[in-house]
């Protein structure tokens, strides 16, 4: 038998034993299903061993998919937090170098590339990490840009930079994921919001419609994709301590000077802070609780935390009157 003939041999009987396995793991009724799975699983892992690979299905907690991982953000924060709840993280960011330091942990984290902007990007990694690990459990859209100034002088290229990526860059992995979530009848899909869609003001219109658009495809994607098993998870930060404001100022800096507004210019870059006050909540401390809610068998439609979470609540149901008194003066305007 040739050498070709013997890895076709081995990787259909590993496809065996992992769809084997799969069955058993999704018939609770079966009452000998967890010895035959625990069989199958050593038997997959000494077949594994000589190519020096862990089977991610294995893991408890199943396969993560992460966007926007890059150091300092809430999304390298969650990676971490899902490592440690034995999770397998496939962390993505634009550039593998703002994510280095979680590669020196092969067992935890896969990093690979990723554009949310590009569908091919999309397309890769999904396949990749299908064809790698034989599942992806849960999906969190976390990469996203902020951006601020006034919107009657905003130039429309960073309207649709910024709906590009946080509404149609989540939608685009969102469908690249759910054929196979669905054949399956089991994932989790965690969107990252935000507190502003609940009470919307002056000089960062751009990033909160692109959060409320973000928050009503949310919305709709759980009712339409509960029939196939899949839960939709709305995750609101507040104020997180992130790098989120830095990157607001320099993409700000880059475009045209304003003209109707220069008596605003010192409250416009302050919005891009406003999160990342001396209050704010550890990046560290919001993933942990974060991923307890999302991997929970029965995890919340909608989970918020962090510093102005109650207080955007409660504004939200308060009259318009009394709503855009309190940001004017909040935000200077």
């Amino acid at each position: 038998m040739g050498g070709g003939d013997v890895a076709g041999e081995r990787r259909s009987r590993q496809s065996a034993w992992r769809e084997r396995a799969n069955d058993l793991l999704s018939s609770p009724k079966d009452p000998y299903g967890w010895c035959l799975v625990a069989v199958t699983s050593l038997c997959l892992r000494r077949e594994c061993r000589r190519r020096k690979e862990i089977p991610a299905w294995c893991l408890v907690a199943g396969v993560v998919l992460i966007t926007g991982c890059s150091t300092g953000g809430i999304g390298h924060a969650l990676a971490r937090a899902f490592a440690a709840e034995s999770c397998l993280v496939v962390a993505t960011a634009r550039s593998l170098s703002s994510m280095a330091d979680l590669g020196g942990d092969p067992s935890s984290f896969f990093l690979h590339q990723l554009d949310v902007l590009s569908d091919e990007s999309v397309q890769t990694v999904v396949s990749t990490v299908l064809q790698k690990f034989g599942r992806i459990d849960v999906v969190v859209n976390n990469a996203g840009v902020q951006c601020v100034g006034p919107l009657a002088e905003l130039p429309l290229s960073q309207l649709e930079s910024t709906f590009n990526t946080n509404v149609f860059g989540s939608l685009r992995l969102i469908q690249a994921v759910v054929p196979h979530m669905a054949s399956r009848k089991k994932g989790k899909i965690v969107n990252t919001g935000s507190v502003t869609v609940l009470g919307p003001g002056p000089w960062s219109g751009a990033y909160t419609a692109s959060k409320a658009a973000l928050h009503a495809l949310t919305d709709t994607l759980r009712l339409e994709l509960g029939p196939f098993g899949i839960d939709v998870i709305n995750v609101v930060p507040g104020a997180v301590r992130s790098n989120i404001g830095n990157s607001a100022i320099a993409n700000y800096s880059q475009m045209p000077e304003t003209k109707l507004y220069k008596q605003y210019e010192e409250a416009i870059r302050a919005r891009a802070y406003f999160s990342q006050g001396p209050k704010s909540m550890p990046s560290e401390e919001f993933a942990k609780r974060t991923v307890a809610a999302v991997l929970k068998k029965n995890p919340p439609a909608w989970f918020t935390l962090g510093p102005y979470s109650t207080i955007m609540a409660i504004m939200h149901h308060l009259p318009l009157c009394i709503k855009d008194f309190l940001l004017r003066k909040a935000m200077k305007c």
